[in-house]
């Protein structure tokens, strides 16, 4: 182990993935042997999925019969065309993240067709959305919009409601309207993807950055309507938004901002991507994790390319954490920090590896037996991170005097914490994470972060978000109550935190088997417990997975549920019909509201034994 970590040759005599010339959701050719070599890692532990079994598919919308789908499904194909409806027949596959599913969630924690689509349909401009919520509204079919369907970890491209329709808006919507190198900014449509947008920048050799999430393959339109995060000083993705067009339930079309306002001879107004407001109140936020409205365009700041430098600091001992964060709060307030930083615990410098679990802990490959501590420190003491328990992430930015000055104060600071070091991309091997962090902080977007997927043998993974004060003492009741859990129901813990100055998304991954019932059933049952346990103390999740949005959405019930009635209000009078994706985020139209499917008890649990996870209607 102390010299470079080797992997077996690939074998790549399976189907290649597709190249972003090929497909929109494809891969850049720059990325191309990487990508195909994660895909035979992570294929070769690919198990048979779990299906119920029960459902007669295409899976048919709540209340409708098969024959009035039929010919709604008939009409629908009238009005778009006979190739942009398919009807959700044929058998589900999972894939992997580069070729990933439209169906179903690929990371199903139920039976994989338990939350399916009836079928998909591709508009290929605005108009074509709105013959699409028109005809839902004549027929109350509910409608599921998704960008690309990349939203691995929190439910991917399934709907909440089976039998939903699916809108994928990113195969035929999928152009970057406009790049305004002056600006700063740009105009697109959902089916952009970070590698999309960040190839066309190169190719005009532009001076601008955009700021990525730790996979490039999402939509850039859908992780900030999300609001995911990023790493370079542009990280937060709504907040670098604007100007929005949506398509409302009704079928109407709203621009927000600056571009409610027409521009000169039917041309866009020329500050639509300038300012983010108009006159009166602001309503671009309502259209955030919210089934408010259909987002067909969005603008975007760019942020100007600068001079950089990423580092890792490493801190010996378990107990540093509560003095990192608390270290981390001035520096970030006093905008000495650079980025949106990570703090990981030192078990992800093996995961990110691409190596099993398997391989560290021979024996233990699976979530029977979680990974002892003295063995990854023993893997640990091996590696350039050596033995260590945290290792914190940063990327400066500016002219490399200011560059200096930024790393001498962060080292200085960190020095408080007995036994700290710092490391320079110079000073790690070539293939360790430091220099995916590098690009990644950079606005380049890379593939590298799929690889603690072969943690275990046919990964899927969900997501625990919680949100709490930058502080030692907060920080430490989080983490407290995740790692207690995680101990109780069997899994290894991988906390990353994305800290800012005054807040911390605390991300807790749960991966888990697919093909495992027993280890789907604990793994929603952890997840249950973290959202119960953390919002006693008053700590919420910021996303979700979209079968536990009704039990955090409940978790934010102060003043008497003020929240979620006047979330109701709005979905009630934007979406009169309740056609539009139903039950996302835990907003649920007049239609379905409390008629059982609300989720907030164990029933994801006990749907692993058979038990139905949605009302039989």
């Amino acid at each position: 182990m102390s010299g470079p970590l080797q992997h077996k040759p690939t074998d790549f005599s399976f189907a290649v993935p597709p190249t972003l010339e090929q497909k929109h959701s494809g891969v850049p050719s720059r990325l191309m042997t990487d990508a195909r070599e994660m895909k035979q890692k992570l294929m070769s532990t690919a198990k048979p999925a779990n299906p119920s079994g029960v459902h007669e598919r295409p899976r048919l919308p709540p209340g409708i019969s098969r024959e009035d789908f039929n010919r709604a499904i008939a009409e629908l194909k009238g009005s778009l065309g006979e190739n942009y409806v398919e009807l959700n027949d044929k058998p589900l596959v999972d894939g992997w993240y580069m070729e990933h599913p439209n169906t179903h969630d690929a990371f199903h924690i139920v039976g994989q067709d338990e939350l399916v689509a009836s079928a998909v349909v591709y508009p290929g401009s605005t108009p074509d959305v709105q013959t699409i919520v028109r005809w839902a509204n004549k027929h109350e079919i509910p409608i599921y919009p998704i960008s690309m369907g990349r939203n691995v970890g929190y439910g991917g491209a399934a709907p909440r409601v089976p039998g939903s329709v699916v809108i994928d808006l990113g195969r035929r919507m999928n152009k970057i309207v406009n790049i305004d190198a002056e600006n700063a900014s740009c105009l697109l449509q959902p089916g952009v993807s970070y590698y999309r947008l960040y190839e066309e920048v190169k190719k005009r050799k532009l001076p601008l950055w955009i700021d990525c999430p730790d996979l490039g393959g999402g939509s850039v339109l859908g992780n900030a309507c999300d609001r995911g995060v990023g790493y370079t000083p542009y990280g937060d993705h709504f907040g670098m938004h604007c100007g929005m067009e949506i398509v409302l339930p009704t079928g109407e079309l709203l621009r927000t901002g600056m571009g409610a306002m027409p521009g000169p001879n039917g041309a866009d107004n020329p500050t639509w991507q300038s300012f983010q407001n108009a006159y009166g109140p602001t309503s671009d936020g309502i259209f955030s994790q919210s089934n408010f409205g259909i987002v067909v365009q969005m603008g975007f700041w760019m942020m100007p390319e600068t001079s950089h430098q990423s580092y890792m600091i490493t801190f010996p001992r378990e107990d540093d954490f509560p003095k990192i964060v608390d270290i981390i709060r001035p520096l970030a307030q006093q905008r000495v920090l650079g980025n949106v930083p990570q703090l990981r615990h030192v078990i992800q410098e093996l995961s990110v590896t691409g190596f099993s679990k398997e391989h560290w802990f021979p024996g233990g490959g699976t979530n029977e037996r979680r990974i002892p501590r003295d063995v990854i420190r023993k893997h640990a003491s091996k590696m350039p991170c050596g033995d260590c328990s945290w290792v914190f992430y940063g990327t400066q930015y500016g002219d490399p005097a200011a560059i200096k000055t930024q790393l001498d104060i962060i080292k200085k600071a960190f020095s408080a914490i007995p036994g700290s070091r710092m490391l320079l991309p110079e000073d790690v091997p070539p293939e360790h994470y430091l220099h995916a962090r590098v690009k990644v902080c950079s606005g380049e977007p890379v593939l590298r972060e799929l690889d603690w997927l072969n943690w275990v043998p046919n990964a899927a993974h969900l997501d625990f978000s919680p949100i709490s004060p930058t502080r030692g003492r907060d920080a430490e009741i989080v983490h407290g109550i995740v790692a207690k859990l995680y101990k109780k129901w069997g899994f290894d813990l991988f906390p990353t935190l994305c800290v800012a100055g005054r807040e911390m998304h605390y991300i807790a991954n749960i991966l888990y088997d697919r093909a495992s019932l027993d280890e789907k059933r604990r793994a929603a049952g952890l997840m249950r417990e973290l959202i119960a346990e953390a919002a006693k103390e008053g700590y919420g999740e910021y996303r979700t997975h979209l079968l536990f949005a009704d039990q955090v959405a409940g978790t934010y019930n102060w003043g008497n549920n003020a929240l979620m009635r006047f979330n109701e209000t709005l979905k009630d009078a934007l979406d009169p019909n309740g056609i539009l994706a139903p039950g996302r985020n835990g907003i649920w139209p007049k239609r379905f509201r409390g008629k059982g499917w609300e989720i907030m008890g164990d029933e994801v649990e006990k749907a692993q034994s058979g038990g139905a996870i949605t009302p039989k209607i």
